[in-house]
């Protein structure tokens, strides 16, 4: 790994593929994923840079950066040595995140929330990942033209911008992503990335390639973008996808480099540049265009 304060490397094509491999040694998790919805919004890299904890970097495509807000569906969660539990090992999800890369180029994903209705998955994660787990009341539903409705409030939120709500349509089935494509880019990832009190951590899932539809988005919000301390980008997602899901391994979390406790603060928290008195600070996003329902092309 290159030294601390060298120029980070940026993931090569190489590096990108390597990472669907599957890891050495035997998960500790199993999970399924489920009619997973992909939303990504283009957002300033300096915007982005600024919530990052040091060693990590932002991962861009063609020179632009993302947020991605994905709700899905987590079943049959489990540990390897353990059955599926009812009542505890199905749940929903929904995170924000964005990709990164360290810096010896290992392109990941790096998460600001996960919500998700069950408290002891919320716990678990929390404690074993180092992941910014919130308990959520969450609902959802199907449609009558069999579209999947969508809807999670964090707890303890008062505020509206706490409700999120996500309505769409499954669309025609797409090829699989091409590595070099943006698909591929803001879908093919199998590295995450988090941070323990003891330092910057990187954890592995393998999972065959996502199979991936089109969908069409006729309700959505950016609450979550604002529950997190970014700025809204007052459109509607620039990329829209929707998988049916795929089965997954987790692997233990690996050490990637140790951050300064005076950099740190608590365990789970955002640096130092991204706290609550510095989140009005981030540079804003791209202007708005009309409200319109959007789809991938």
């Amino acid at each position: 790994m290159p030294p601390a304060n060298s120029i980070p490397l940026l993931p090569d094509p190489s590096q990108r593929l390597a990472a669907r491999m599957r890891p050495a040694g035997k998960p500790v998790m199993y999970q399924r994923w489920r009619d997973l919805l992909f939303l990504h919004w283009e957002y300033p890299a300096s915007a982005i840079q600024a919530t990052l904890p040091d060693g990590l970097f932002v991962d861009s495509f063609g020179g632009r950066a993302y947020l991605g807000v994905v709700p899905f569906f987590m079943q049959g969660i489990r540990p390897r040595f353990l059955p599926a539990v009812p009542g505890v090992s199905d749940f929903l999800e929904l995170n924000l995140r964005t990709y990164v890369h360290d810096r010896a180029g290992v392109p990941g994903v790096w998460f600001y929330s996960l919500d998700a209705n069950q408290w002891l998955a919320v716990k678990i994660a929390r404690r074993f990942f180092h992941l910014p787990y919130e308990h959520a009341a969450m609902q959802s539903s199907r449609t009558e033209d069999e579209g999947i409705h969508f809807e999670s409030r964090r707890n303890g939120g008062g505020d509206p911008s706490a409700r999120c709500v996500y309505e769409y349509a499954v669309g025609a089935e797409l090829p699989l992503a091409a590595p070099g494509s943006l698909e591929f880019f803001l879908v093919e990832r199998y590295r995450l990335y988090s941070r323990s009190p003891h330092g910057l951590r990187r954890g592995a899932v393998h999972h065959e390639p996502y199979p991936l539809r089109r969908a069409k988005l006729t309700t959505w919000d950016e609450n979550l973008l604002r529950l997190d301390g970014f700025a809204p980008t007052g459109r509607p997602p620039d990329h829209v996808l929707h998988s049916p899901g795929v089965d997954v391994g987790i692997f233990p979390l690996e050490r990637v480099s140790q951050i300064p406790d005076a950099e740190m603060g608590p365990a789970g928290a955002m640096p130092k540049e991204a706290n609550s008195d510095s989140r009005s600070a981030r540079i804003a996003p791209k202007p708005a265009t009309p409200n319109t329902p959007t789809q991938v092309p």
